[in-house]
């Protein structure tokens, strides 16, 4: 499995099976949005910056709920969750999504903006690499994030929706959470992973040069 990263939530993922594009945003955020020309494209939430599908390409399988899906062998399955800390009051539902292909699972996070509740810790269920959102203001922070990855206690993490240059959304860097999570990261373009090179013991952190 190969994850590239384009900034924000915005990640492909190439498997065996096929590709996968997360929450694809428009140019009008600052970043050079990917071309959507993948297999299946997730929406987590129907804000501008997550939610670019006019894009796809004409058969391309799209989600943008939660539920149970399956494409190409690809299996998905969305849970919902809350864009703030008050049940959705200030900004809305937001989708957690879990992808399984290439014997590995990924859970994307969406743009969460609370800590799990336990019955979504159960249906998230046992996870290999988290995108977990770090850089506050619209999502948890770097302090909340923590906390969540040690809710799901995933193999790998990979942090996302953080202020990278260019990006016209006022965020937090990711350096509070690097400092807060403890472990050195691993910086990489892409990011390729096999169910045979997962880290045993600890958990890996993986940042993308952007």
């Amino acid at each position: 499995m190969t994850i590239s990263w384009f900034g924000q939530s915005c990640f492909r993922i190439e498997a065996k099976e096929g590709s996968v594009l997360i929450d694809p945003f428009s140019k009008d955020i600052g970043l050079r949005p990917p071309k959507v020309k993948d297999d299946i494209v997730l929406v987590t939430h129907q804000h501008f910056d997550h939610n670019n599908i006019e894009d796809a390409v004409e058969g391309a399988f799209i989600v943008q709920n939660p539920g149970e899906y399956e494409k190409q062998g690809i299996a998905i399955r969305g849970i919902q969750s809350f864009h703030d800390n008050k049940e959705g009051a200030e900004r809305g539902l937001n989708t957690i999504y879990m992808i399984k292909a290439e014997e590995l699972t990924v859970c994307h996070l969406g743009d969460l903006g609370h800590k799990l509740a336990d019955q979504q810790i159960e249906d998230i269920g046992d996870i290999d690499i988290l995108m977990i959102p770090v850089g506050g203001s619209y999502t948890i922070d770097a302090k909340t994030a923590v906390e969540v990855i040690g809710q799901i206690e995933p193999k790998i993490v990979i942090p996302m929706h953080y202020k990278v240059a260019g990006l016209g959304i006022s965020l937090d860097g990711p350096e509070k959470f690097v400092k807060e999570l403890g472990l050195p990261p691993e910086k990489v373009d892409k990011y390729k992973v096999a169910k045979k090179t997962l880290p045993v013991e600890e958990t890996k952190l993986v940042m993308f040069n952007l």
